[in-house]
């Protein structure tokens, strides 16, 4: 194998493959969470006398208790070189994301039952965990990878102050504070330039 392939396979794994893989374990545990916490919700494990034990209400916090794990998951192992020093702000994104995931499984989901006329049950599995989920894990993917936790993100939101920072004393000429290297603010003083 030449060094120029296997420079791009080393590329490709670094920069895409890594994560897919790390993600998928991850979506596995999570889609483990949510079918275990249907169950329970709806074999009336915690009681069946709140609205919990209805399909709309284990499926929904079902996928809450997922959404919070793998954002766990995917925070501190899948993307942890990109995770960000506000994690609200992140934990919102993140959510934001699973509930578009969720709605692209939906609407697979509707379109075989209400448009096409597939109402069998196998019908409903295969449209919303067969072809819902592979798009929907594919979109979850690349919005998590690029937008909630993309490189642009690396430094976190602190780095991004600081920059913000650093651009602001030079506009105003501060001469009490200088960026390092846009890594770290350090103040200085006139006889340190």
């Amino acid at each position: 194998m030449n060094s120029r392939l296997r420079g791009l396979i080393a590329a490709a794994y670094d920069r895409f493959i890594k994560y897919a893989l790390k993600f998928g374990v991850v979506g596995i545990i999570g889609l483990g969470v949510d079918v275990a916490v249907f169950n329970m919700l709806r074999l009336g494990i915690f009681g069946t006398d709140h609205a919990l034990s209805d399909p709309i209400g284990a499926k929904t916090t079902a996928v809450i208790a997922a959404t919070i794990v793998t954002w766990f998951g995917n925070r501190y192992w899948t993307f942890r070189a990109h995770r960000r020093k506000n994690y609200l702000m992140e934990l919102l994104e993140f959510s934001t994301v699973a509930a578009g995931g969720l709605g692209i499984s939906l609407l697979c989901l509707w379109i075989s039952h209400y448009v096409l006329g597939f109402t069998s049950l196998l019908a409903d599995n295969i449209a919303t965990n067969v072809v819902g989920l592979f798009l929907a894990t594919t979109f979850r993917f690349l919005m998590y990878r690029y937008w909630v936790f993309g490189h642009h993100r690396e430094k976190g939101l602190s780095a991004q102050n600081r920059e913000v920072e650093a651009a602001e004393a030079a506009i105003y000429e501060d001469e009490e504070f200088v960026l390092d290297d846009l890594d770290r603010p350090t103040a200085r003083t006139r006889s340190d330039r």
